[in-house]
């Protein structure tokens, strides 16, 4: 394309150089004609009047026989002294073209004849009106004879040109989709561009396809290696550097599931049980420590098993794919994690780590069929201890358990759960930060198997929920806790009871509530009731009926996990709590961000002007208790002001 241009630029040049050459050759054949022309004129007219007085040179006559106007453009006639006998001026204009010539070459100039006897004497300027248009006519026909034989030959090198590149095209496209054809069907680039092959299409074309072929394999590795890379990064967990549910779908299907070689081995699932309560009283980041130290755990222990995968599949869930791995070598796995597990539980002061679940596995076994199973041993584990574990054998699967297994062993734990009364009531305070503050200690409950080892209490009132127990749970602690409160002579001293949403909006449970507080009245004005924000907005007519029934007999409302919602405060002046606690994720790292400083603030401005005490949970450091303080909530609890501890 660029010797293209140049050969336009090329020709358009030479075809001003030829016009430039016409145009002077022509203006010289113009002015040799009006020279001519001139002499001519000039002779005629004083042979005219040669022999003629200025007594025989009338003007009538001299204006009929030389200035028709054809001839002369202007004519004039003088005597013997000068005077003008007759002025005839009829300027005839020359075309543009030659006009212009004409003004740079001056080529038409006056003339002058005198007679013999001296007393006439003509001045006159000829009509050079035709050799001008001559002279244009040829000009224009030379611009337009070198125009087509400099641009002609272009506009034909134009089509030859395009119809080359087209012959390009077509042949590279052609070796291109043969180069494709061959190599649609392989994963890598294998093939090269045959020359044989290439001979037809162009054999010249042949060493650029060559090594266009060996840049595309040597680019191959690199791609596929920056796409693993990439995968590795999307497939990880940020917390504990682990694959994620993705990474740990593909290995199972591509390694297991989908494999043609028969495998057998071991899927196990560790669930962190303490992870919400540890995010909710300790905060988020104690929660993220919490999750690296169990992955460390684990990993640990599956290192020791050949070819062991680990992966993160949620918040709370990990993955541990044991290959090649019987069920003894399983349940020696379960058995090291749960002594784990405990030592880690007794030194961070913990009620439970984390339970497991194992089950077999084979080739060809659905990814969804299996996770069910391994979820029913779950719930098996977690309805035995702290840190327990449990493996589905290959004969409950051939007996076909269904998946309300481990629902219905649940069902049976929490049954005798309550009918024992196997709860432990802790307690933990929270320390006023006025003087004029009223606060209270927070009674937390544990429960107990039938060996006294304690259940996990995320899993256990998760369950409960779930398999709508949780009314008589809530009615097991408030019994427990009230008569633990006489036995004790614990009167004077204000707590806090936990209390579940579907509980709180029950009418039932109002009821029995309502009897059970009256009965002790002397204690009942001395308990404050806490439900979560988000409980309370599922129902705000329900909310409200069992809020003014704990008002009406004396006791108190706290809202819990306040400023997880979007609760307005139009909702709170209508229900009328008398405590608010807000979430302990905005005491997470208070003393730094002045953002939840700022909305804290904002948070008590409003609560004590509608007349509800400010509490702050999860207070860790002294820093945390610092700026709470500064903020003028009423109160604090967490790890950092006391730990639960019996009552």
């Amino acid at each position: 394309m660029a010797s293209f241009k140049k050969l336009i630029l090329l020709q358009f040049f030479s075809w001003l150089v030829f016009s430039l050459l016409g145009v002077l050759f022509f203006a010289s054949s113009f002015d040799a004609a009006v020279s001519k022309a001139q002499q001519s004129a000039q002779s005629m007219v004083t042979q005219y009047i040669h022999d003629k007085t200025i007594a025989d040179v009338t003007p009538e006559h001299i204006q009929t026989a030389l200035a028709d106007g054809k001839v002369f453009s202007t004519f004039i006639v003088r005597d013997f002294n000068g005077e003008t006998i007759l002025n005839i001026n009829q300027p005839r204009s020359l075309p543009i073209l030659s006009s212009l010539i004409e003004s740079n070459i001056n080529a038409v100039r006056p003339q002058f004849s005198v007679n013999q006897a001296k007393d006439i004497k003509i001045e006159f300027v000829i009509n050079a009106q035709s050799q001008g248009q001559m002279l244009q006519q040829a000009m224009l026909l030379t611009f337009a004879v070198t125009a087509l034989l400099a641009f002609i030959p272009i506009f034909y090198m134009r089509t030859i040109y395009r119809r080359l590149i087209r012959n390009v095209s077509t042949t590279v496209a052609d070796a291109v989709d043969v180069y494709i054809t061959r190599n649609q069907n392989s994963t890598n680039i294998d093939s090269e561009f045959d020359t044989e092959e290439m001979q037809s299409l162009g054999a010249d074309l042949t060493p650029s396809f060559k090594r266009l072929a060996h840049f595309l394999k040597s680019k191959e590795h690199d791609i596929k290696s920056a796409a693993q890379s990439i995968k590795q990064e999307a497939y990880k967990d940020v917390i504990t550097g682990l694959g994620n549910r993705n990474m740990f779908v593909e290995y199972y299907e591509h390694n297991i599931e989908a494999v043609a070689k028969k495998t057998f081995g071991s899927l196990a699932m560790i669930r962190c049980s303490e992870l919400q309560i540890i995010n909710q009283t300790r905060g988020y980041q104690k929660g993220d420590e919490y999750i690296k130290a169990v992955s460390d755990i684990i990993k640990h222990v599956s290192g020791t098993y050949t070819g062991s995968q680990v992966f993160r599949l949620n918040s709370s869930d990990f993955a541990v794919i044991l290959p090649n791995a019987p069920s003894k070598d399983a349940e020696l796995f379960g058995e090291t994690l749960q002594a784990r597990f405990t030592q880690f539980q007794q030194n961070q002061e913990l009620s439970s780590v984390a339970n497991t679940g194992i089950v077999p596995y084979e080739t060809g076994k659905p990814l969804g069929e299996l996770l069910s199973v391994v979820d029913n041993a779950m719930s098996m584990a977690q309805s035995k201890q702290a840190n327990a574990w449990h493996m589905q054998r290959e004969s409950d699967l051939m007996n076909n358990v269904g998946a309300g297994f481990g629902n219905q062993n649940w069902r049976k734990v929490i049954s005798e759960v309550i009918s024992s009364k196997r709860v432990a009531l802790m307690m933990q305070n929270i320390m006023p930060v006025g003087k004029n503050t009223k606060a209270y200690a927070e009674i937390q409950a544990r429960f107990k198997t039938e060996e006294s080892q304690m259940l996990p209490t995320a899993s256990f009132l998760a369950m409960a929920e779930k398999l709508d127990m949780a009314i008589d749970i809530d009615r097991l602690i408030i019994d427990s806790s009230l008569e633990l409160i006489k036995t004790r002579n614990l009167t004077e001293k204000y707590f806090g009871i936990n209390v579940t949403a579907s509980s709180a909006h029950s009418d039932q449970f109002v009821i029995w509530l309502e009897r059970r507080l009256l009965k002790d009245a002397n204690i009942a004005s001395k308990l404050v009731f806490e439900v979560s924000e988000f409980g309370l907005q599922q129902n705000i007519k329900a909310s409200k009926r069992f809020i003014d029934m704990i008002h009406r007999v004396g006791a108190r409302i706290t809202v819990e996990r306040f400023g997880v919602g979007l609760t307005s405060f139009k909702f709170f002046r209508d229900l009328k709590p008398d405590f608010i606690k807000m979430d302990a994720s905005y005491t997470r790292g208070l003393e730094e961000d002045k953002n939840n400083q700022y909305f804290m603030r904002l948070m008590v401005d409003l609560a004590h002007r509608i007349g509800v005490n400010v509490f702050a949970e999860g207070v860790e450091t002294q820093e945390e208790k610092h700026i709470v303080e500064t903020l003028c909530l009423d109160g604090v609890q967490g790890y950092y002001i006391e730990k639960p501890k019996e009552i």
